[in-house]
């Protein structure tokens, strides 16, 4: 199973970006709008949605494509959420076609449900939209393929229990 990540640290409102085999590059979630190459207000896709998204699709191409993944390489078959709260969702890619991630409200960072928060309007559940998303996996595994998932994590290794101190 192939893995490409973002991981966000909540206190200096940074996300790190990074996949399997290069080092990890650090941005924000107002950088990755910029990479997006447009923001759009978020009730174009979400009836009375409020604030700033960008296109996950847009800023997944542009992000690859600024780490030198050739356009032509495999799409990810899933993306897994993790959410501050231990939250999860695993999502099937066909899901995704529409996801907008919600950044800013009214030009500032999230305060609530941030530092970015995802919308699904196509999926499966209103559970694959996660707030307070702190970690995304982009995941290539065709035995899950159309698998969807939601819940609390249930199980946690011995460093992130440390973490939680």
């Amino acid at each position: 199973m192939g893995m490409i990540g973002v991981e966000t640290a909540m206190a200096q409102h940074t996300i790190t970006v990074y996949d399997t085999d290069r080092q990890p590059s650090v941005s924000t979630p107002e950088d990755m709008a910029r990479l997006a190459g447009r923001v759009f207000p978020l009730s174009e896709r979400i009836a009375g949605g409020n604030g700033e998204a960008f296109d996950l699709g847009e800023w997944f191409v542009n992000w690859r494509a600024q780490r030198g993944i050739a356009a032509e390489a495999p799409l990810p078959t899933h993306m897994k959420v993790e959410a501050a709260d231990t939250f999860e969702a695993l999502i099937p890619w066909e899901q995704l076609k529409e996801a907008a991630v919600l950044f800013a409200l009214n030009g500032a960072p999230l305060a609530k449900g941030g530092p970015a928060r995802l919308y699904v309007p196509n999926g499966t559940s209103e559970c694959l939209n996660v707030k307070r998303a702190v970690v995304w996996r982009f995941l290539q595994d065709e035995e899950k393929r159309g698998e969807v998932s939601y819940g609390f994590k249930q199980t946690f290794t011995a460093d992130e229990m440390r973490s939680k101190r």
